[in-house]
């Protein structure tokens, strides 16, 4: 058995990062993964470097594990076939806006009808039932409409998206998490159900976990913000020769640090003598750690804390990840040969399983690679399967 999830098979009908991200964690985990594709193909075909089109390299980082089958939806046969696959299959996800599955006829009852049994997953910006239901969205409006890009203008002076498709990737997982735990409802229950995961509410959920702050209370006790995390200190500091990350947080990671660093003046410190005063005098706290961050270089910082509880670790750049320790001693890095396009690096799946690891069985198709056999296998001839060339209905990756 390879992977928790083995056995269980998803249709997936995404694009972009989100939808596709999911999934292949799903595939990751031991999930059959069939990606279902517009004849135009999903847009990240063409996103990066590539040595051939239609296979650029976010496409190739976030669909491996899947086979492809195009169908185009908006064809009676394209849509049959959706259907046709979904009698044999546990999970359906999609993350197209409610509007365009009702068009298309592919809503939750359509899949129901065919299947009972089936878990239908739908993950797109707001949720249905709300004002903005009928809105598009993409990482960027999720983070400006959830506060992300506004908590930059408290550290930065002006409202900024962070540089890495958060909204898209937090989304993604909390994806995976609803269709885990809908099917372990159907294992216990017998029952299908339709699952809504929207990036706006998810992203709120995800901010104001700590920046709810004191609006947690009613009336108010306070503003919204967690504190430490506003102050524009916060930033890895400058040592000798580069810079690092420290954090002596908790009261024992700052009696250790004052100690080991020569700066027991520190410790009588009156402001900050515990990790309330430390907080409530942040910005005081984070200068005086520069300070002494600066009095060495970031290899004699290391090795002075890394035999302690306090975090500390170096800033690594996105080149310096490819070569980290680390992550050189625990394999992340995996070096594979793709049929098409020749040697690809691939993160391995983060998680370990001691009974059903996670692995990297097949890499990222090309579009319709698999059509043909994926419809033979839903029980559709030869016949059936020329009709839908000749329309368009499908295509194959030759």
């Amino acid at each position: 058995m390879s992977g928790p999830l083995h056995g269980i098979r998803i249709l997936e009908l995404t694009s972009v990062v989100l939808g596709p991200w999911a999934c292949q964690i799903l595939a990751d985990m031991g999930a059959e993964v069939i990606k279902i594709e517009a004849p135009r193909g999903d847009s990240n075909r063409s996103l990066g470097a590539a040595h051939n089109k239609g296979m650029a390299a976010l496409y190739l980082t976030c669909n491996r594990n899947k086979r492809s089958l195009v169908l185009d939806l908006k064809q009676k046969l394209g849509r049959d076939a959706v259907l046709k696959l979904a009698e044999n299959t546990d999970v359906v996800i999609h993350n197209n806006r409610p509007q365009v599955m009702t068009k298309l006829g592919l809503e939750y009852s359509d899949f129901k009808a065919v299947n009972p049994g089936i878990i239908y997953c739908g993950t797109y910006g707001y949720g249905k039932a709300g004002p903005y239901g009928a809105k598009g969205a993409l990482d960027d409006s999720i983070q400006a409409a959830s506060g992300i890009a506004m908590l930059q203008e408290m550290v930065q002076g002006e409202p900024r998206y962070l540089p890495t498709v958060v909204a898209d990737k937090t989304t993604a997982m909390a994806v995976v998490g609803a269709v885990t735990a809908a099917l372990f409802h159907r294992e216990r229950h017998g029952a299908g159900q339709e699952i809504e995961v929207p990036m706006f509410e998810t992203m709120v959920y995800y901010v104001m976990a700590e920046h709810l702050w004191g609006m947690t209370f009613e009336p108010p006790m306070g503003p919204p913000g967690y504190t430490r995390l506003m102050s524009d200190h916060r930033k890895p500091y400058k040592t000798r020769d580069g810079y690092i990350a420290i954090l002596p947080y908790l009261d024992n990671h700052w009696t250790t640090f004052c100690k080991k660093a020569g700066r027991d003046d520190l410790l009588e410190d009156d402001r900050f003598t515990t990790l309330a005063k430390r907080l409530k005098n942040i910005d005081a706290t984070y200068e005086e750690t520069a300070n002494t961050m600066l009095t060495r270089t970031t290899a004699e910082w290391i090795e002075l804390f890394g035999d302690t509880s306090v975090p500390t670790i170096v800033v690594n750049t996105l080149e310096g990840l490819i070569t980290d320790p680390h992550l050189q001693a625990v394999d992340f890095w995996q070096l594979m040969d793709h049929p098409t396009e020749g040697k690809l690096r691939m993160t391995r799946f983060p998680v370990t399983f001691s009974e059903t690891p996670a692995d990297i069985r097949s890499l990222p198709p090309r579009m319709g690679e698999h059509s043909i056999e994926i419809l033979k296998e839903a029980g559709l001839d030869q016949a059936d399967i020329d009709e839908m060339l000749e329309s368009g209905a499908t295509l194959t990756a030759d």
